[in-house]
């Protein structure tokens, strides 16, 4: 995974948590962005995301 994908993904979880915990959003919609929330936290400080593997996807730079 890439930095830019990695920080991406850290600045929507940090969007949704302040969102929710400012009850901009709430509900069933809350719990589902929160949801993802951590798993974009998860997959941004681990730098991997499971879901590319499958599809081939790669955002990290190669060096040749």
């Amino acid at each position: 995974m890439g930095t830019a994908d990695r920080a991406i993904r850290i600045v929507i979880a940090i969007i949704v948590v302040t969102l929710y915990f400012t009850s901009v959003i709430t509900g069933t919609t809350g719990i589902v962005l929160m949801a993802l929330a951590a798993i974009f936290l998860i997959t941004g400080f681990i730098s991997f995301c499971p879901l590319y593997t499958p599809f081939g996807l790669n955002t990290c730079s190669r060096k040749k």
